[in-house]
């Protein structure tokens, strides 16, 4: 690896310009407490803003992906407004979401194990999704009295269709990754040991790839909720935005010399 950093809860390493985030508390199954949630928003704000890398993985360690919220951690207590919102919804876990929404670079969810209630939504943040075949998914609020959030209550009826997302969050069963495949919630379904090399496969084609693909995945984030004509003119902004990059010219280039692009991210 080209090189590599380690948090407490986080760890970090760059491979082939691609940037891999690991959940690293597999003792409670990488659960996304307030503590770990800061330091995945520091790692990814560094990649996906940084010239280290072109495209991110972000996986689990251990047996889980991530757990959800650490419940222990005290996000489900009193609130300072006892008819106000959950505030560490508001000031972490929701800009977290809406940050990687907006990121420039792509993204690959390797989904190791079990990604259970906010894991769920880290997990469908990718822009490419793979799972190994022992990894589930779960949205069990309802066994706690609690609602679905960051971002799943907006994500899953987009990925599945009303009558399986709300089955999903009203039952709080278990999704296997078969399920989800068959369902088009994720990309691919591997054997666990082929996990990281199929998730990496993905990485380095985004790698590869021109700096229009972080266009190209913002585009497509934003028609989920655009109108036809603003989606129209989003389009025609970043074509513009795409042409005048380096990688549109070699692209261009290549295709009139009948030759690979040789893209390098600019």
């Amino acid at each position: 690896m080209d090189g590599a950093q380690t948090a407490a809860k986080v760890k970090t390493a760059v491979e082939d310009r691609i940037g891999i985030i690991t959940l690293s508390d597999p003792g409670t199954l990488n659960a996304a407490g307030l503590d770990l949630m800061e330091e995945l928003q520091s790692a990814f704000e560094d990649f996906a803003y940084g010239d280290k890398v072109r495209a991110i993985v972000i996986t689990g360690e251990g047996r889980g992906f991530c757990s959800g919220a650490n419940l222990s951690g005290g996000r489900a207590g009193s609130q300072p407004n006892p008819n106000g919102p959950n505030e560490s919804l508001l000031r972490t876990y929701n800009p977290f979401v809406s940050m990687v929404r907006k990121s420039p670079k792509p993204l690959v969810s390797a989904v190791n194990g079990v990604a259970a209630g906010v894991g769920v939504s880290l997990a469908l943040m990718g822009d490419l999704i793979v799972a190994a075949e022992s990894a589930y998914f779960l949205l069990a609020f309802r066994r706690i009295g609690l609602v679905p959030d960051g971002g799943a209550t907006w994500m899953l009826p987009r990925h599945l269709g009303k009558a399986r997302a709300m089955e999903l969050m009203l039952l709080g069963e278990k999704l296997p990754a078969k399920t989800a495949l068959d369902w088009g919630m994720i990309n691919k379904c591997v054997p666990d040991a082929e996990l990281m090399d199929a998730a990496m496969t993905y990485a380095r084609a985004l790698a590869d790839g021109p700096a229009s693909l972080g266009l190209t995945r913002n585009l497509v984030w934003e028609a989920l909720d655009a109108p036809w004509h603003l989606q129209l003119e989003a389009e025609a902004y970043a074509q513009g935005q795409a042409g005048r990059t380096d990688d549109a010219r070699e692209g261009i280039m290549a295709f009139v010399q009948k030759r690979p692009a040789e893209f390098k991210g600019r």
